[in-house]
């Protein structure tokens, strides 16, 4: 099941990718928004399932797919979590001792297909393929078993960063925060689903050559490890978006650094889930 936001006649809603078809949930009783429908549990991605014989459906050809969780409470990012990332940094910063977390601000939510924007202030514009998690349940000190019932599922993002302002402060948060810089799509695929999460394959080309070829076996956190170091602060909640993470191959750690430059097309890939693909466009 691909669960995803679109826009269609000027109207957005949530439905489900059927092949080259879209369930349009705003036919059926079910909540027509991402975050109301993930506040509802295991219980009503099965009412979902079982509404979609008798949902309407449009060509996929004639909706705009949207980032499918267009304003998360949270959107947050985890630094240096795959050991081939870890290898091609260590000569700008050390091996971290913790798991890094920062904030990406939600205004940067963007779509799977939609343009990127070259900072007016920086040229250091960089990809970063990543898998994220879409939290489904409200928690706090989670442990145990309940940490995989909090994800309601996995989405291909691209963790942009303007490294110039990311090395600004320590926090990173300016630099991966401009708007648009948080693609996110082109939809959510439910765990259970995805039964090999620790062994899926992600891919980032640009401009059709391969730059990132790696496998989420080499992240050195668990997906139940973050949501633990998480909730031992503060409560994650439905639709907030956990970045996990990028492996080795982003453009500032070649030599020299090769930047993303405007007109330049980025598309990252997971396994399991489908692709993004962003064009970078001169900041309006």
């Amino acid at each position: 099941m691909k669960l995803a936001t679109f826009t269609y006649s000027g109207q957005t809603r949530i439905g489900v990718v059927v092949g080259d078809e879209l369930a349009d949930l705003a036919s059926t009783k079910l909540p027509t928004d991402m975050v109301s429908l993930l506040e509802g549990g295991p219980s009503m991605l099965d009412a979902v399932r079982a509404a979609l014989p008798t949902a309407s459906r449009l060509p996929l050809s004639s909706v705009r797919l949207e980032a499918p969780v267009l304003r998360p409470r949270k959107f947050l990012g985890l630094g240096a979590s795959y050991g081939s990332h870890i290898k091609e940094v260590a000569h700008i910063m050390p091996p971290p001792k913790h798991q890094t977390w920062f904030n990406k601000q939600v205004t940067c939510v963007n779509g799977p297909y939609d343009d990127i924007d070259m900072p007016r202030v920086s040229n250091t514009l960089d990809y970063e393929g990543e898998l994220a998690i879409v939290i489904g349940a409200r928690g706090r000190n989670v442990k145990g078993p309940a940490l995989r019932q909090m994800i309601a599922g996995f989405t291909v993002c691209n963790d942009v960063s303007v490294r110039e302002w990311q090395m600004r402060a320590s926090t990173a948060t300016l630099g991966k925060s401009f708007d648009t810089h948080g693609p996110l799509g082109p939809w959510i695929v439910p765990t259970d689903e995805l039964p090999n999460i620790h062994k899926l394959s992600l891919r980032t080309w640009v401009n059709g050559e391969l730059r990132q070829d790696g496998n989420t076996s080499d992240l050195i956190y668990r997906f139940a490890e973050m949501i633990e170091e998480l909730t031992a602060v503060f409560t994650l909640e439905p639709g907030d978006v956990l970045a996990t993470g990028t492996p080795a191959g982003v453009g500032g750690a070649r030599q020299p650094p090769e930047y993303l430059k405007i007109g330049d097309v980025v598309k990252v890939e997971i396994e399991g889930i489908g692709h993004i693909q962003n064009r970078v466009f001169a900041q309006p």
